[in-house]
């Protein structure tokens, strides 16, 4: 049941970030060149995109695939505080791999005894290859490529196409691979999911099981993040950032997801794939200069603007039969405001994809009708669309209308139906005559002729007979 409510859990709060991420983003061109191979760059206050370089090309996650590893473990973890034993069989395989200067330890060993939240920070923080893989061993059921199942369902659900993994550490693999857009996706999701986001930014952390054993200073045994964007003593500190993972791969370079926040507003970039050193081959910090002059450019050319204001006139509809003016104003329903670049002036905005509900409307039209819909573009890029309404009511004319009634009487398709079974009707009363007539003149006998003769006693006619002459005699 507890796995069946966090599945429908995550399908809620996965939605509205998909949705929204892939709803809004226009790509903005920076003031400055970044060394980084892809990038984005989103506000979180409103999940919308502002900059993307190369953000669909895929490119190796190296740890920060460890986003992906606490998110399936704290969602199929019924109790983050139950207590684990360390087994360094589970990974002393990665003691013998291809690239072991990619290898991130936390100092956790044989036989010590945390929590799957102590595991969760040291991952996050440090990177911890010893607790990424106890992570995937215990919630994979004891079968670590169990986990790594988990991690690609997960990434199918939540819509993740350009994305496969095969390791829970980060650990190269040319099998492995993310993109900046899908790990933008997958970091919004994360932040959504309980003690995520605490665990992913916190500065440093102590273990809660003290282990005096193999670590009896435990005063050293401190796990700081890595992201020293957070260190205020650190040459790339910054004011306001957070967490959340960084990475760094000898066949990847260095990579970031990391946020910041400034007067109310707050954003999220990911870097992947910069140098490990310059041209002169020394270590070089890309993916932390890439990040600050991101979040200065945001910080610093972006607020929020009206767009389309709702006394705006878009367009204008016909209004048949209507007292007055033939014609209603269409302006939005709501006022559209967008987090905006202060150097594009919004007048660049098209707002000529006007759809009509109707093309015409007939009297009376009320205020606030819905009457169709706009949609705002941006060098080809869709940034909303606002619903317009009728400015004001539109009467109708009675002597109109009273006409228009008349006129369309005999147009209307009851009328001519009438016609029709009346002709009907009209011809079968005549067909029933001439049938009747032709049925009465056959079946008619004729008649003989009657004369006017005076009927005549016998007896009397016999006494008026004549006598006979002699000569007749």
């Amino acid at each position: 049941m507890k796995k069946l409510l966090s599945a429908l859990a995550a399908i809620v709060i996965v939605l509205p970030f998909i949705c929204s991420i892939r709803s809004e983003a226009v790509s903005f061109p920076l003031s400055m060149n970044i060394k980084s191979e892809s990038a984005v760059l989103m506000n979180l206050d409103s999940n919308t995109i502002i900059h993307q370089k190369n953000a669909d090309t895929k490119q190796m996650p190296g740890p920060l695939v460890n986003i992906m590893t606490a998110v399936v473990c704290i969602e199929n973890c019924p109790d983050l505080s139950q207590e684990v034993t360390i087994d360094e069989s589970v990974y002393e395989y990665l003691y013998n791999i291809e690239f072991p200067d990619d290898l991130r330890f936390a100092e956790i060993e044989d036989g010590d005894v945390l929590t799957y939240t102590d595991l969760l920070y040291a991952m996050m923080l440090t990177s911890s290859v010893e607790a990424a893989e106890t992570i995937a061993y215990k919630i994979g059921g004891n079968n670590t490529s169990k986990f790594v199942d988990m991690m690609n369902e997960k990434a199918a659900e939540l819509g993740l196409a350009d994305t496969h993994f095969t390791n829970a550490t980060g650990m190269y693999d040319p099998n492995q691979y993310t993109t900046a857009n899908d790990m933008m996706t997958l970091t919004v999701y994360a932040l959504g999911v309980p003690y995520f986001e605490s665990i992913a930014t916190t500065f440093t952390y102590t273990p809660s099981v003290p282990n005096p054993k193999n670590h009896p200073e435990m005063d050293k045994w401190i796990w700081p993040n890595s992201n020293v964007m957070m260190d205020s003593q650190s040459d790339y500190a910054y004011n306001g950032a957070k967490g959340i993972k960084t990475s760094n791969l000898e066949r990847a370079g260095r990579s970031i997801v990391t946020m910041a926040s400034r007067d109310g507003n707050k954003y999220l970039v990911v870097l992947m794939k910069s140098p490990l050193n310059n041209a002169d081959g020394d270590n070089t910090f890309y993916h932390l200069t890439d990040a600050i002059a991101m979040f200065n450019w945001a910080f610093d050319n972006f607020s929020y603007q009206v767009i389309l204001a709702n006394t705006a006139e878009v367009g204008e509809l016909p209004v048949e039969l209507a007292e007055g003016n033939d014609y209603v104003l269409a302006i939005p329903k709501d006022e559209f405001t967008l987090l905006w670049y202060d150097e594009v002036d919004i007048s660049t905005i098209s707002r000529d994809k006007v759809v009509w509900y109707k093309n015409t409307l007939q009297a009376p039209v009320a205020k606030g009708e819905p009457l169709g819909k706009v949609t705002l573009e941006y060098s080809g890029e869709e940034l909303g669309t606002v619903e317009l309404v009728a400015v004001s009511n539109v009467e109708r004319s009675t002597s109109k209308y009273n006409m228009y009634v008349a006129k369309m009487f005999t147009k209307s398709r009851w009328f001519n139906k009438a016609l029709m079974v009346s002709f009907l009707l009209c011809a079968i009363y005549i067909i029933v005559c001439i049938y009747s007539y032709i049925v009465f003149k056959s079946k008619a006998k004729p008649m003989k002729p009657i004369y006017a003769v005076p009927k005549v006693n016998d007896k009397n006619r016999r006494r008026r007979r004549p006598q006979q002459s002699e000569d007749e005699k």
